[in-house]
């Protein structure tokens, strides 16, 4: 076996309530950081260090991360950790000086793009490449009004989280933002391009009886949030037509699917057939390190360059840029791509097997090391019962979370070094909970 196949021979803690010492964490945790933050699971983890697929608990307890894509090339990557590493001891700063890291790295990340998409812009994180994406949206169109799916996030700054509905009720979506809903085949049938077309075009006829010109339509091209809905190839073209003939662009947030996730190509985008003007970057980036970015088209920023300049302090460093070309380098030199399709496939095969045993376990779908499985019971979807199997996996030492408006759909996204071999152990350990369900 590889080193990534390698079953870690780690000891066993008990599951259960926490013990004192974090029983003690969660209440510093209250004091210290406040209300509005959320923990994973009904009991839960410590976690004190990480390598490739496996998480470690402060028992030594080993976890296998089924859903983290934040560390697309495996947790604490050698080759990653030496070039951050390196390149903070040498010299950090921003992109107000000249120097050749950062073009470097936006020359190879602009040559993985449609030559139509050759200008690219820095920031820390996905929220701040969509806050971007949406000033840039208004200065070119002139327009203010956004659609985006009734169940999408995409980023937790002012202006985005009034686009992100599921953030829930305490975040109002704004007067401008219109949602459609996702293009499930559930709802829309055999060709679900058609009806989310029709879809967006009756929130551009919304936003327009109230006197809002539509800037943009912005999705996250494998829909995460909404349950994963990446099939068919090419479903999005005929939503993006629409915005673009009334005056609008559109803007792929490729901060889930994109670096290779979906095992057909570098970016979900691709999948179908299309060159957004815009498409932004974050969580995989730098495997962890906080950089993101937003790729677009020159003409679109061209009017938003000459009127205003773009500054951020950390976005594009020089820190940055060297950890973000090393996952470049690791995605390109281990093969990640091919095994995210090869993997990927093999893992979906598995969780089709196991819904013919458990009729709990609906439609499976996907794209490469990211795929979407329904929970269901009596005909419809079952939240609680996503939860209760979300927290038998963490007993059982995986983790993974669930997602869609109705919080039934397993959501299954591994590190992009996830192997058969990690596939077997997740697949036998989900057919447990499932017998015991």
């Amino acid at each position: 076996m590889t080193r990534r196949e390698t079953m870690p021979n780690a000891h066993v803690a008990g599951q259960g309530h926490l013990g004192p010492e974090d029983e003690a964490l969660v209440s510093r945790r209250t004091k210290a950081l406040g209300p509005a933050y959320r923990l994973f699971y009904e009991t839960p983890v410590h976690l004190v260090r990480g390598e490739g697929v496996w998480l470690y608990d402060k028992d030594g307890t080993a976890y296998l991360d089924t859903y983290n894509n934040v560390a697309c090339v495996g947790h604490c990557h050698p080759r990653v950790v030496e070039a951050m590493s390196r390149q903070a001891a040498t010299f950090a700063s921003h992109t107000r000086y000249l120097h050749d890291g950062i073009l470097t790295y936006a020359e190879r990340l602009l040559a993985t793009f449609p030559a139509a998409l050759s200008h690219v812009m820095f920031t820390c994180t996905g929220s701040e490449a969509n806050d971007l994406a949406l000033r840039i949206a208004r200065e070119h169109t002139g327009a203010t009004g956004i659609i985006v799916t009734e169940n999408a996030y995409h980023g937790v700054t002012a202006s985005i989280a009034e686009l992100s509905p599921s953030l829930g009720a305490g975040v109002p979506l704004g007067a401008h933002v219109r949602t459609v809903p996702a293009p499930d085949p559930a709802r829309f049938g055999d060709d679900p391009g058609a009806g989310f077309a029709a879809a967006v075009q009756s929130a551009i006829d919304d936003l327009l009886r109230h006197g809002i010109r539509p800037a943009a339509l912005l999705v996250d091209t494998i829909f995460s949030s909404d349950g994963i809905f990446a099939d068919p190839p090419g479903f999005l073209a005929p939503a993006v037509e629409v915005i673009r003939k009334a005056g609008g662009l559109f803007i792929a947030d490729e901060v889930q699917p994109g670096f290779a996730r979906t095992g057909a190509a570098m970016w979900g985008f691709e999948r179908h057939g299309l060159i957004p003007d815009m498409v932004s970057l974050g969580k995989p980036m730098g495997n962890g390190y906080p950089v993101a970015g937003l790729v677009l088209k020159p003409e679109v920023v061209a009017e938003f360059g000459a009127r205003a300049r773009y500054f951020n302090t950390f976005g594009g460093n020089a820190v940055a840029a060297a950890t973000a070309g090393a996952v470049l380098d690791v995605i390109e030199d281990e093969g990640l791509m091919e095994n995210a399709r090869a993997t990927g496939a093999y893992l979906a095969d598995g969780l089709r097997d196991l819904a013919g045993h458990h009729d709990c376990l609906g439609t499976v779908r996907g794209a490469g090391l990211f795929i979407g499985a329904d929970i269901e019971r009596d005909g419809g979807p079952d939240a609680a019962l996503a939860r209760r199997i979300v927290n038998d996996l963490r007993a059982k030492h995986v983790l993974i979370s669930a997602t869609a408006k109705a919080g039934n759909v397993l959501k299954i996204r591994p590190p992009l070094v996830f192997s058969r071999a990690n596939a077997d152990v997740f697949l036998g350990r989900l057919g447990a909970v499932l017998a015991a369900v």
